[in-house]
């Protein structure tokens, strides 16, 4: 579905924009604290309010924002504003990082590649986290979120012994941890790209660049507003975030920068390696139409001579004589050697 679907719409209703989908929504749940960590899978809305007044720590994990129906009732169970359920069922919101009364809202783009399709796959995501819970959104099912859901089975694992805000910031750095292991496959393409252009540019497809320096675009629009939004939760006074977990937005913070590097140099490559294919490809006509031209323009006086001598006029005295024909053929094939010989003088071939 369109943006455009929402023109004219009062602030604050919540819209599905994207792909049209149709699988069943599903919420997954894990309760865990220092000493314990529970998990849960397709829990029913009425099980939402027991598991938010459990002690520790909550991370809702909500499969499938086309039920925008789902997707606001569990926004009214944790007082989540109109606006911001708009922004989670809005697939086309850029990422950003908001602060509301009680809570701290941030969209950010999942992006993972598909070695089979080879194609650059982006999923929109929401999280909402407030004192002692998380909520992720995401479109489907499949995520970069299993080194999480891990770290929390472990007993001993730091994230057991920090709060909500510890388990937002894991939840973003599994994310951009996916955005390095997404840009090094796209890389391993270009590098693999730039070879073929320089060992067999003919059999290299333009349409096979155009969809790289595409991937790179899309990426680069998804990681260019998450540095902004990194930026806003570090240098917020929320009372949600505390003194630690601002360092490790820092150093996230620092990791947006390096995919940030890694694209404008992949960026930067992909337009050397386009203009060298299209200069090589120059370079190769170049060459046909050279060779084309000297045939030519051997064949030229050739064809001039067979033209006199082609013509029906009776009065041509060349045309009785008994050795004619052959001398004609050792004039044409004198002059084509002839300019064969200058050409190779001058090394025009």
């Amino acid at each position: 579905m369109r943006r455009s679907v929402k023109t004219g719409m009062e602030p604050g209703t919540p819209v599905y924009v994207g792909i049209q989908r149709h699988e069943a929504v599903r919420i997954d749940a894990m309760v865990y604290d220092c000493e314990t960590c529970e998990s849960y899978v397709d829990v029913p809305l009425e099980r939402l309010e027991g598991l938010k007044s459990h002690e520790g720590v909550l991370w809702l994990n909500v499969i499938g924002i086309h039920d925008v129906d789902l997707v606001r009732s569990v926004g009214e169970i944790f007082g989540i504003h109109p606006l911001t359920i708009e922004d989670i069922v809005n697939t086309s919101q850029r990422p950003k990082g908001e602060d509301y009364p009680g809570y701290l809202f941030c969209v950010m783009n999942m992006l993972t590649y598909d070695d089979v399709a080879r194609e650059l796959d982006l999923e929109h995501l929401s999280i909402v986290a407030g004192r002692t819970y998380v909520i992720s959104f995401q479109e489907k099912e499949g995520d970069v979120f299993d080194a999480v859901r891990s770290r929390l089975s472990q007993g001993k694992s730091r994230l057991r012994q920090m709060g909500a805000d510890h388990c937002l910031y894991a939840l973003m750095d599994a994310i951009i941890d996916g955005y390095f292991l997404a840009i090094e496959k796209i890389g391993d393409g270009i590098e693999s790209c730039e070879d073929d252009v320089f060992e067999h540019s003919d059999s290299v497809d333009l349409a096979v660049i155009h969809q790289y320096k595409r991937e790179v675009i899309a990426f680069r629009k998804s990681v260019w507003p998450l540095r902004e939004a990194i930026s806003f939760l570090e240098k917020s006074d929320t009372p949600i975030i505390s003194g630690d977990t601002r360092m490790y937005l820092r150093d996230l913070y620092d990791h947006t920068i390096q995919v940030i590097d890694m694209l404008e140099g992949y960026r930067d490559i992909l337009g050397g390696i386009h203009d060298t294919y299209l200069s090589l490809s120059s370079n190769r006509m170049n060459e046909i139409m050279k060779v084309l031209t000297i045939i030519a323009t051997v064949f030229i006086p050739m064809t001039f001579v067979a033209g006199v001598y082609g013509m029906n006029f009776e009065e041509m005295p060349e045309l009785h004589w008994r050795y004619g024909y052959g001398i004609c053929w050792v004039v044409m094939i004198a002059i084509g050697v002839s300019l064969v010989v200058y050409f190779r003088r001058k090394r025009w071939i």
